[in-house]
């Protein structure tokens, strides 16, 4: 009879594992697919880059220095891997092309140049889908950070493998432009 109620308690143990380790992995998976969706907005972002600086090399090239910023950033957020690495390159890109829009309020026939329009409008959408698939990133990130923190998971999680990972998280620059908005008085 003792050994019965020894097995017991060892299935129900082997079974409470078996239910935490197969959530952990559910959850790993989860973080990677959102990475995997932040990365195609990323690559289409970075698609989109060549075409917009070639626009507006037609009107403004003797604004070089800036052209070749955006271009350098680019190339350094195509190479940048992982969530880390990734947010400080996309930030310095962010900054780059703040600057290149802002050439266009200096030339009026490129600000009305429909190419130039559409290219900022898909950029517009673009940066949105970034937004929407940084929350769910970040969110996945959080369930799983949590998980293999708490009891009983954090006693097996790190020997299993699973470890924390990194937020995907505005930059200092992007930041600050959050907390200084215009202010629109009327």
């Amino acid at each position: 009879m003792e050994w019965l109620i020894v097995l017991g308690v060892i299935v129900v143990l082997g079974l409470w594992f078996v239910v935490i380790y197969n959530r952990l992995v559910a959850l790993r998976q989860t973080c990677g697919q959102s990475w995997a969706d932040i990365e195609v907005q990323l690559k289409q972002r970075h698609d989109l880059v060549p075409n917009l600086v070639e626009t507006v090399k037609g009107y403004a090239s003797h604004e070089r220095g800036t052209l070749e910023a955006v271009i350098q950033a680019r190339n350094n957020a195509v190479r940048a891997s992982g969530p880390e690495a990734a947010s400080a390159a996309e930030g310095q890109l962010g900054a780059a092309l703040g600057r290149l829009f802002a050439l266009s309020e200096a030339y009026p026939d490129l600000k009305a140049n429909t190419n130039f329009l559409s290219l900022q409008g898909e950029l517009s959408t673009i940066e949105t889908k970034i937004a929407a698939a940084r929350r769910f990133f970040n969110n996945a990130v959080s369930e799983f950070n949590t998980a293999i923190q708490s009891i009983p998971a954090v006693f097996f999680a790190g020997a299993m493998g699973f470890t924390q990972r990194g937020f995907f998280e505005l930059d200092a620059e992007e930041r600050a432009a959050t907390k200084n908005a215009p202010q629109v008085k009327f």
